[in-house]
């Protein structure tokens, strides 16, 4: 896998967060809680895809190409699924209150990484580098996150959405890659 490919990947799974820190962004964030949530996030990104890679590898072992086509469905099925909720999705505030606890920021963490998870498996079935693939997502995600603290309160909600729905037709595009 090429790191453009992998960037790619990455920013698709960043999308999640950069939507979820936009709406928090537009609801007011201090520099505590932007950092603070920026490194959970990136720590996320990096466990979902290890635990997930495991999973993945350990099946790509034992099923070989048929685990690397499971892989690429679930993908193409995270897309979609995004792009649906994407579009029926309600505008909900997410409250920083959430914020005030680090339990909270489990919960954020844990929400917008469980795609990475999913690809995590996917990646673990296509015997590509783990250190790069899962520094590479961690990062990619951690400086999304960051970036929709910070210009939440210059990006309106639409923006957020179209993140959203952008991301999910990477993840498609990333899924129909794998599967061929």
């Amino acid at each position: 896998m090429d790191l453009i490919f992998l960037i790619i990947l990455a920013l698709a799974l960043g999308t999640d967060a950069f939507s979820l820190c936009v709406g928090l962004g537009l609801a007011g964030v201090n520099f505590r809680q932007s950092i603070a949530l920026s490194l959970t996030i990136l720590f996320f990104h990096i466990f979902m895809p290890l635990a997930g890679w495991q999973i993945g590898e350990i099946v790509g072992n034992y099923l070989g190409r048929l685990a690397s086509l499971a892989g690429a469905l679930i993908l193409i099925y995270l897309g979609v699924h995004l792009i649906w909720a994407t579009r029926h999705k309600t505008n909900q505030e997410i409250s920083t209150r959430l914020l005030n606890s680090g339990w909270g920021y489990f919960l954020l963490g844990l929400s917008v990484s469980m795609d990475a998870l999913s690809a995590g498996f996917s990646l673990g079935t296509q015997k590509i580098s783990l250190f790069w693939t899962v520094t590479v997502i961690g990062l990619v995600a951690g400086l999304m996150t960051l970036g929709g603290l910070v210009g939440g309160r210059y990006f309106s909600r639409l923006a957020g959405r179209r993140a959203q729905m952008c991301g999910g037709l990477v993840l498609i595009g990333v899924g129909v890659k794998l599967f061929f």
